[in-house]
């Protein structure tokens, strides 16, 4: 792996919640569930709000190998924090198993993050935009699209205003932690970028609507119509928007 990339296994996490229970969770989240997880080898990325879904807490953690994933999670699990925090957490959910389980596409294409976290008591700025762009399949990402993502669709992408973070592929391992259930029988292509704000994304989405190799190459490649999430990150996340 380069070394600036982190996370050989990533979980994409989107958690469906009560009315209104949101800062709730981000609360204890962003104050007892950081440091306690990274301390057992477990690479907290980011965590943010979901701008269409005001009741949908979305967030990423990485492992270094899946057998290291199931050390690291029973660990925070069978801790003293979460047995602590558990009840308080679990009653601002619905639902918490809407979970993809990924690997960079390329050795070198996961995220790189070179700055640390803001503390828990920060009042950083949260105005920009990081967007998670999943791409449906039939079977497997084959490695013709990746190398049309990169030689021809990362350019447009690009030149429309995106900054790309990273792109990953369905990583079909076992789950090696059962307790916690993953997305299963789905093949995704997800790829992340970062806005300074809403109004960037926005002219990059009028830019991509003008062009038609999204609607001419892009769209026959896939078995569905592509899905799209707009996050704020929270002001501990570690993966946090351009500005």
């Amino acid at each position: 792996m380069n070394p600036g990339t982190y996370s050989p296994i990533v979980e994409l996490r989107q958690y469906t919640l009560h009315p209104g229970r949101r800062e709730d969770l981000i609360e204890i989240f962003d104050r007892e569930f950081v440091e306690t997880q990274e301390a057992v080898g477990i690479q907290v990325i980011g965590q943010f709000r979901d701008l269409d879904e005001p009741d949908r807490f979305v967030w990423l953690r990485g492992f270094n190998d899946m057998p290291g994933r199931a050390q690291s999670l029973s660990a925070f699990y069978g801790g003293p924090v979460w047995k602590a925090h558990r009840e308080a957490a679990n009653a601002t959910m619905i639902d918490s198993d809407n979970v993809l389980l990924l690997r960079p596409a390329r050795p070198t294409s996961g995220f790189s993050l070179q700055e640390g976290r803001h503390s828990s008591d920060s009042h950083a700025d949260e105005s920009g935009l990081v967007t998670a762009t999943t791409y449906y399949f039939d079977a497997p990402v084959p490695l013709d699209f990746i190398n049309y993502f990169e030689t021809v669709l990362e350019p447009v992408l690009t030149e429309s205003g995106a900054l790309i973070l990273a792109y990953f592929i369905t990583d079909d391992s076992p789950n090696t932690f059962p307790a916690l259930p993953v997305r299963e029988g789905e093949y995704v292509f997800i790829w992340f970028a970062s806005f300074p704000d809403q109004a960037a994304h926005e002219r990059h989405r009028a830019a991509l609507a003008r062009s038609s190799e999204i609607a001419k190459q892009l769209t026959p490649r896939l078995a569905r119509m592509p899905e799209q999430l707009r996050l704020s990150p929270t002001t501990r996340s570690r993966l946090a928007a351009s500005r």
